[in-house]
C-alpha cells in the first residue's frame, strides 16, 4: 500500500513564507530501501542558502529540502532484514528530509541508541558528522591543545564546542553578547564576534590556536589563518559571511579554495583545508562506513551524556516557514528541529 506523505517544497528563490506544504503518494519500498517516518529533522544553514540558490550543488528548483532525520522503520522492501521494522534511525539526506514520511536506502540508516529522543538524536547527525569529521579527521586535533569556533553558540559550532572539549581541548567561541553566557557553559572562552576578534584570541591564545573553525569565510578569513599557531590548521566549512551577496553562488566558494590553495603552496607551516562532508561519496560503500562509524561515536558521547543536545526550539512541519525565519534570526542556540 503508498503512503501519503506531508512535505515542504522550496518552489525557488523565495522568502520563508514562500514555502509550500504538500502531499504526495509515496510508492511501497523497493528492494535494500526501508520507509521511514520522520519524527525531526532540523534547520541547516545548508537549507538558508538553498533558500537563496547560494548553496553549492542544490538541485534545481522545485526540492523538498532537509539536510537530515530521525524517524521510525514502518516498512522494508525485499533484501532488508524485517527485524529493522520499528527501529529509530538517523539518515544524512542532503535534501528530502523535511517531510512526514521518506523512502531511503537502508544501508543509509543508522541506529539510534533508546536512550535519545528523536529530536536531541536530529541535532547530531549532520551536526555531529561534520563536527567530528573536522575536529578529528582533518584538524586532527589533540587533547591539551586549544581550537577556535567561530559561532559557537550554533548548531555546528555547540557539537564542535561540546566534542572538544568531551577530548581535553581547550576552545575559545565567537559568539555575540547575547549568546555569551551559553558559550561559556559550553565550556569555552567566550570571544565577541562583534568587537575585535584577533586581539581577543590573541589576549587568550598569545602563541596562536592549533586549529579554526570557520564557517564564515569573507574576508575575514584572512584573520581565522594569521591567528593559528605553528602547524596550526585552518578548517573552512562555509561563506556565510556572503550569503546575501549577489551574483553567481559559486564564486565565494572557488575564491576560497584559490585562498587555500595558495596558502598551502607558502612556506608557512600552516595549513587549510575547505571541508566537505560528502568528500568520497562515488565511494559508496566507504562513505557509508565513515558516516556511520563517525555518527555512532556521537551517538555514543550523547547517550553517555558527555554531549547535551542544542534543541533551540521544536517547530511543527506545516510552520515550516516559521522554523526557517527563527534559524535565520541569530537569535537561538543549538538548532532549529522540525517535528510531525
Amino acid at each position: 500500500m503508498s503512503t501519503t506523505a506531508t512535505e515542504i517544497v522550496l518552489p525557488g528563490r523565495v522568502e520563508p513564507d514562500g514555502l509550500l506544504v504538500t502531499r504526495r503518494d509515496l510508492p511501497e519500498p523497493c528492494a535494500g530501501q526501508a520507509l521511514v517516518r520522520v519524527e525531526a529533522s532540523g534547520v541547516s544553514f545548508a537549507e538558508q542558502q538553498m533558500r537563496r540558490g547560494k548553496y553549492y550543488d542544490q538541485p534545481a528548483f522545485p526540492f523538498v529540502p532537509g539536510y537530515d532525520l530521525v524517524g521510525t522503520v514502518t516498512a522494508v522492501g525485499t533484501a532488508v532484514d524485517p527485524g529493522l521494522i520499528g527501529t529509530r534511525v538517523a539518515a544524512l539526506t542532503k535534501i528530502g528530509g523535511w517531510a512526514s514520511h521518506v523512502v531511503l536506502d537502508a544501508a543509509d540508516l543508522v541506529t539510534v541508541p533508546a536512550s535519545l529522543d528523536a529530536a536531541e538524536a536530529e541535532t547530531f547527525v549532520v551536526n555531529g558528522i561534520t563536527a567530528w569529521q573536522m575536529l578529528f579527521r582533518t584538524a586532527k586535533v589533540r587533547a591539551g591543545q586549544t581550537v577556535l569556533v567561530h559561532g559557537a553558540n550554533g548548531g555546528v559550532g555547540s557539537t564542535l564546542v561540546q566534542l572538544a572539549r568531551a577530548n581535553g581541548i581547550h576552545v575559545i567561541g565567537t559568539a555575540s553578547a547575547r549568546n555569551a553566557e551559553a558559550v561559556r557553559a559550553l565550556g569555552a572562552s567566550w570571544v565577541d564576534y562583534r568587537g575585535d576578534v584577533p586581539e581577543q584570541v590573541r589576549a587568550l591564545a598569545p602563541d596562536g590556536v592549533d586549529a579554526v573553525f570557520d564557517h564564515v569565510g569573507g574576508s575575514g578569513i584572512t584573520d581565522s589563518f594569521a591567528l593559528l599557531a605553528p602547524h596550526g590548521t585552518l578548517v573552512s566549512y562555509g561563506t556565510a559571511a556572503t550569503k546575501n551577496d549577489a551574483g553567481n553562488s559559486r564564486l565565494p566558494v572557488l575564491k576560497l579554495l584559490g585562498r587555500i590553495l595558495l596558502w598551502n603552496a607558502l612556506p608557512n607551516k600552516r595549513s587549510a583545508y575547505f571541508f566537505n562532508l560528502w568528500a568520497g561519496k562515488r565511494n559508496r560503500a566507504a562513505f557509508r562506513a565513515r558516516i556511520t562509524a563517525d555518527l555512532g561515536q556521537v551517538f555514543d558521547l550523547a547517550a553517555r551524556g558527555d554531549l547535551r543536545a542544542q534543541v533551540a526550539a521544536h517547530v511543527p512541519l506545516a510552520e515550516a516557514a516559521r522554523a526557517m525565519e527563527l534559524a535565520e534570526s541569530s537569535t537561538v542556540v543549538g538548532k532549529v528541529v522540525i517535528v510531525p
